[in-house]
């Protein structure tokens, strides 16, 4: 690292006041003109049709964000195929939204939320009721025949965002559904770089912070980028949701270099917990 002439390391170079400002308007207006077309035009849209919008919407979020999209991998999913990643963001969401037609899964409070949960709604979330199990098992069979049907659905297994260098484990009962449909499982790394390649926290969404706060941050970098690596299948055939869930972790995990989360407890894999904090 270059020293200044203080013989202290420079500060990070930060986006000037006045594209921040622009971004942070022109992202809330294209979130009420999301809204708007939701509430006017989804209702006359074919499926194929939404799912266009929604991937150009989600693009174009993310450009004007500074947030450049980066693919490593096969460019499509498997028609029924289950996508399962590591979540350290609310970025991560219109990261896969831009990438892939896929149903993502996450729980059922984010459905109340102001504004967030009308996206989601309208972006054809299929909502988990945690601590309900009767409930819990409707929407496992829910899922289960989307995939059947050749949706891509889409799992964030930690239940919870992290700092982004380590890895939670993953919650076995998200699995089901693949085990239950013989679904093809395709492990998904989600990595933030900054403007000089380095890995970042700027867009991490973890513990206290609030949304505008980490709005904030992620605009006040110049450039950000968003690494989507897909990484080889895992089959279902012959395995319960543990081993899948064991599997897709350490897959990740050595595509992130960190290390694979410890093995929960037997009977503590948690409940089926989903895309949010």
């Amino acid at each position: 690292m270059k020293l200044s002439i203080t013989g202290r390391a420079p500060e990070p170079q930060r986006c000037p006041l006045p594209r921040r400002l622009s971004r942070v308007v022109r992202t809330f207006w294209h979130v009420g003109r999301g809204l708007a077309i939701l509430h006017w035009r989804f209702p006359r849209m074919g499926p194929a049709a939404q799912r266009a919008h929604i991937e150009r919407w989600s693009r174009e979020l993310l450009r004007i964000l500074g947030t450049q999209l980066r693919l490593e991998g096969p460019p499509a999913a498997p028609a029924g195929s289950v996508l399962v990643m590591n979540h350290s963001s609310w970025l991560d969401i219109f990261a896969l939204l831009a990438t892939f037609p896929v149903r993502l899964v996450a729980k059922s409070e984010i459905r109340g939320w102001p504004v967030l949960g009308r996206l989601a709604v309208g972006a054809g979330t299929l909502f988990i009721e945690r601590g309900r199990g009767r409930q819990a098992h409707r929407t496992n069979d829910l899922i289960a025949a989307a995939l059947r049907s050749g949706q891509i659905i889409g799992i964030f297994p930690e239940g919870t965002t992290s700092e982004g260098d380590v890895l939670l484990p993953f919650h076995a009962a998200l699995f089901q559904p693949a085990v239950s449909a013989q679904a093809l499982v395709q492990p998904v790394a989600l990595r933030f770089y900054d403007r000089s390649g380095a890995p970042t926290k700027s867009a991490v969404y973890a513990g206290e912070i609030s949304l505008i706060a980490s709005l904030w941050r992620i605009v006040s970098e110049i450039s950000l980028t968003v690494e989507v690596r897909v990484i080889g299948p895992v089959a279902t055939a012959g395995k319960d949701r543990r081993q899948l869930a064991r599997e897709c972790e350490e897959a990740i995990a050595r595509a992130l270099g960190v290390p694979a989360p410890k093995s929960r407890a037997p009977g503590t894999e948690g409940r089926p917990l989903a895309a949010a904090r």
